[in-house]
């Protein structure tokens, strides 16, 4: 990571640690806890296709994958505002019986949520690092010889909207991603939708 890019990423999670400052004076202090998160994204524009020797196909999308990954919770003493920080590993892959093709990166979330009892809803950023596609003796084409592709994308800064019910220390709900990879100067639309797991650790 560049110092560019260290400063981008330090950037994101102060601006949501800024939004989850602004709570009533009321509020005397905060639980800390650690939280595990996880999920299942789709949507966005094909990175490439896949096709099989019997002719079917698949493909990668700029913004599916699984990810899990862990950080911290901090909720307030009121128990009604909570900061979500988290970092993760992002994975989709397509594997054929002469090669396998996948795209990673490095997600780094930060949200706001307003939580009620039994509900949260929150929004905050996204900063994805190094997002890389990869292919291993894949050909392009049907009838081509393989050509191996390590291809980096920008890291790229997006907007977070969650949404999730809340099962005593489990959270499970919905969210939609708002995200743009730039490469060589063109735009990948990566936004989409998702189902979101979170964990937390400790207390009650």
């Amino acid at each position: 990571m560049t110092r560019g890019e260290a400063i981008k990423c330090v950037s994101v999670l102060a601006l949501a640690v800024s939004g989850s400052a602004a709570v009533p004076s009321a509020a005397h202090a905060a639980d800390i806890r650690g939280v595990f998160v996880a999920g299942f994204d789709t949507g966005g524009d094909k990175l490439l296709t896949v096709t099989f020797d019997n002719g079917e196909s698949d493909s990668i999308r700029a913004n599916q994958g699984l990810y899990a990954g862990g950080g911290i919770s901090v909720l307030t003493d009121s128990k009604d505002i909570e900061f979500q920080g988290t970092l993760a590993i992002k994975y989709d892959g397509v594997s054929a019986s002469n090669g396998s093709a996948t795209f990673t990166r490095l997600p780094l979330d930060a949200l706001v949520f307003y939580r009620w009892e039994k509900f949260r809803l929150g929004a905050g950023l996204t900063y994805v690092m190094n997002p890389k596609v990869k292919t291993s003796g894949l050909p392009p084409a049907p009838g081509l010889p393989s050509q191996d592709l390590n291809v980096t994308l920008d890291n790229a800064v997006g907007g977070l909207v969650q949404a999730d019910f809340l099962l005593g220390r489990v959270a499970i709900g919905l969210r939609y991603t708002a995200l743009d990879y730039k490469f060589q100067g063109n735009t990948i639309k990566a936004s989409g939708a998702g189902l979101s797991f979170g964990f937390t650790f400790g207390g009650p």
